[in-house]
């Protein structure tokens, strides 16, 4: 499960939604919604005229199957039945299916009936439904429960989720009123699960001993069978190099210098890097991008005006900072404290720093190289 933000439909910097309709008075409902959503409109190619669709088509089938995995969302004014139909053959997994919602050509009733909860469908139907004056129906257990999805809570706080096979058996015991145990050692879940005192026990140490139970943790050990473990975004790796350093280099560093220290890779959540480093085709820049993180980029002074353990008179001649690496971890950090004195390999030096915020209001600056 790959963290994803907050999301809201139709707002600045949502996610892209899409919306189909395949009869008239469809493609005018669709048309309000599209509008509403600031989604792009796809429309039959016989009721193009006048409507403002972003595209056309002959047969919705095929085209809507080149068109899933683009958008975050779609809404189709269409009988349920054809969307099922529709959407079978291209339903993967929960972690990655966009949200689908449809609805027929009066608005009255708008279904959730793909990934409702890290796709967001439940919200994009309550979205939709606000557009036409119609209900939203949803049926996850959870909702009717009124208790957490702890998948969606996960994705709002940034946390990652290596294996949400567990996942299943969390929601069932929560639905059916039973307790369930969280190990949150650092608190990046206690305060959103704080509604909900009677379902949730935290204990000082993982255990499977009371059925399923959760793990919010950066430190990587072993876990009772059964549970879920969330990986919360803590960590600052800060990255030195030559230019000429391959990033399968820096990247076994890295990877070898967290395992060495118990820490989980899916809880880096930002690597940092000299500003000359930080150039596209470069081992950072190659890195954070296999990696889906962002890269900040600091000035030798900026570097200088940090207190590292390990600083390098080498490093200071040349670059006019005497730390790449421990320096630019901890600024992507907010001056955390480091968790990883510098590594050295053949041409690459690695840092890791523990970011001084909790997760759920930790966002790195808009400083991407």
């Amino acid at each position: 499960m790959t963290a994803r933000a907050p999301a809201t439909w139709g707002g600045p910097g949502g996610p892209r939604a899409a919306v189909y309709a395949l009869t008239a008075p469809g493609a005018d409902l669709a048309g309000r919604i599209a509008a509403a959503l600031s989604a792009d409109l796809f429309l039959p190619r016989r009721l193009a005229h006048g409507r403002g669709a972003k595209g056309l088509f002959d047969r919705l089938g095929p085209f809507w199957a080149g068109k899933f995995h683009g958008y975050q969302g779609h809404v189709l004014v269409a009988a349920t039945g054809l969307v099922v139909r529709l959407v079978a053959p291209l339903v993967g997994d929960k972690a990655n299916d966009p949200a689908v919602v449809s609805l027929g050509q009066d608005g009255r009733h708008v279904i959730s009936l793909l990934s409702g909860h890290l796709g967001r469908a439940n919200d994009l139907a309550r979205a939709v439904a606000a557009a036409t004056g119609g209900q939203a129906v949803i049926n996850t257990a959870t909702d009717i429960e009124g208790v957490p999805a702890l998948e969606a809570l996960a994705a709002d706080l940034g946390l990652r989720c290596p294996d949400l096979g567990p996942l299943p058996a969390i929601s069932r015991r929560l639905c059916e009123g039973l307790r369930v145990t969280v190990h949150d050692p650092h608190g990046f879940l206690a305060p959103s699960l704080a509604g909900w005192p009677g379902l949730f026990e935290f204990a000082a140490r993982p255990t499977g001993e009371a059925g399923p139970s959760v793990v919010a943790d950066y430190l990587a050990y072993p876990v009772p069978a059964g549970t879920l473990v969330l990986r919360p975004p803590a960590l600052a790796a800060g990255l030195g190099c030559h230019r000429d350093c391959p990033p399968g280099e820096l990247e076994d560093l890295l990877t070898a210098s967290l395992g060495q220290a118990g820490l989980d890779p899916l809880s880096v959540a930002v690597l940092a890097t000299l500003d000359s480093r930080g150039q596209a085709g470069l081992a950072p820049a190659l890195l954070a991008g296999k990696w889906g993180l962002p890269l900040l980029t600091y000035a030798p002074a900026e570097l200088s005006s940090v207190e590292a353990p390990t600083p390098s008179e080498t490093v200071l001649r040349r670059i006019g900072a005497a730390s790449v690496c421990e320096a630019s971890a901890r600024l992507a950090a907010r001056m955390g404290p480091l968790l990883v004195n510098k590594r050295k390999g053949a041409r690459a030096t690695c840092a890791v720093a523990l970011i001084d915020c909790p997760s759920s209001a930790w966002a790195p600056p808009d400083r991407t190289a």
